[in-house]
């Protein structure tokens, strides 16, 4: 992959409302090329999709979203793929991804309260034959996600000191 577009991912990454004419200007090249970059990116399934990150916690809190560590006896022939695919063709998994340490898979899962979180580990995760035990952890809050923090922070948390 070319430089230009390695910088047009950097730059859409950063903020993917940013348009063509925009990146041209700090890149320096036409926009033509700019947008041939880009819908080559696209074509290639390099970009992926455009999307916000949002603070959910600020619109809603009766989200709750689990990681769950798994462990599981790859499938002959397919290895970690199959199983990795039929987990993450249930419509709760939000990201799967394969590890390496203590366990295969991280799966992450959104549901409605803890039951619904607990409901998918016990009736749709766990009775899978390749799945050989599961960890979840609940997420509580989130202060920083794709480099973005969320909660206000005061730059100076040095204590006052009066004579």
């Amino acid at each position: 992959m070319n430089a230009l577009k390695l910088q047009i991912l950097d730059l859409l990454k950063e903020d993917a409302r940013r348009d063509t004419e925009l990146l041209a200007t700090l890149l320096g090249v036409e926009e033509a090329t700019v947008k041939q970059a880009i819908t080559e990116l696209e074509d290639d399934h390099v970009i992926v999709k455009y999307a916000a990150v949002v603070n959910w916690s600020k619109v809603e809190d009766d989200k709750v979203t689990a990681l769950i560590e798994v462990q599981i006896t790859p499938e002959r022939g397919r290895g970690f793929e199959g199983i990795a695919e039929r987990i993450y063709l249930f419509p709760q998994v939000k990201s799967v991804y394969l590890m390496s340490g203590a366990y295969d898979l991280l799966v992450e899962v959104e549901g409605k309260n803890l039951k619904d979180v607990a409901s998918f580990v016990s009736d749709k995760l766990s009775p899978i034959d390749q799945v050989l035990s599961t960890k979840t952890h609940f997420i509580l809050k989130k202060y920083k996600q794709d480099g973005i923090i969320f909660e206000d922070h005061e730059d100076d948390h040095r204590l006052i000191v009066s004579p």
